[in-house]
């Protein structure tokens, strides 16, 4: 990952609780993975997610994906938005240096952009989910940027995301408005 400038950030949200985020530019690189489209509607995308992980844990995607590309830090890609339909396609991938071409895996173009960078630490899914509902419902309409057209990303690196003390990152893509 190569990070152009970074600058940590902390904002005190309702009920006193204080959500770490950091402004990052990042460069450019392709997500490689599998993917599955769920929708926003009656908060499909929080039972059906968390169900595409343990399924690609179970049949071995998780652990191929990373043998095949020499990673250990996994992503979880939300891009395609549909803001009609609320659908959105879904991918746990991993970084690759460029363009993949094969039958195994979906590839997307993660373009370079500024995000906004939250910490979520606690055991998987239910730390993240919180995490994202601060940040669109809070952090997002008070924060004086707006969503960029880009993908969302969640950053997994290794260890037990059952663990309360397990850390992984929500990047949203930014503009200023």
């Amino acid at each position: 990952m190569i990070i152009l400038r970074a600058k940590s950030l902390r904002k005190s949200l309702k009920g006193d609780q204080m959500l770490d985020y950091k402004i990052v530019e990042q460069a450019g690189f392709y997500a490689i993975g599998k993917a599955i489209t769920v929708s926003t509607k009656e908060d499909e995308n929080l039972d059906h997610i968390p169900r595409f992980w343990d399924e690609c844990s179970r049949d071995g995607t998780l652990e191929k994906l990373c043998a095949d590309f020499h990673r250990e830090e996994m992503l979880g890609v939300c891009t395609d938005f549909d803001h009609q339909s609320g659908r959105f396609t879904y991918m746990i991938a991993v970084r690759g240096g460029e363009a993949y071409v094969g039958q195994d895996y979906l590839v997307r173009q993660i373009p370079a952009n500024t995000w906004a960078v939250f910490t979520s630490t606690g055991p998987m899914p239910d730390a993240i989910q919180a995490v994202w509902r601060h940040i669109f419902q809070e952090w997002l309409p008070s924060s004086g940027y707006e969503h960029a057209d880009a993908p969302d990303l969640e950053v997994y690196p290794p260890g037990d995301p059952n663990s309360v003390n397990y850390r992984c990152e929500v990047w949203i893509p930014i503009i200023k408005k």
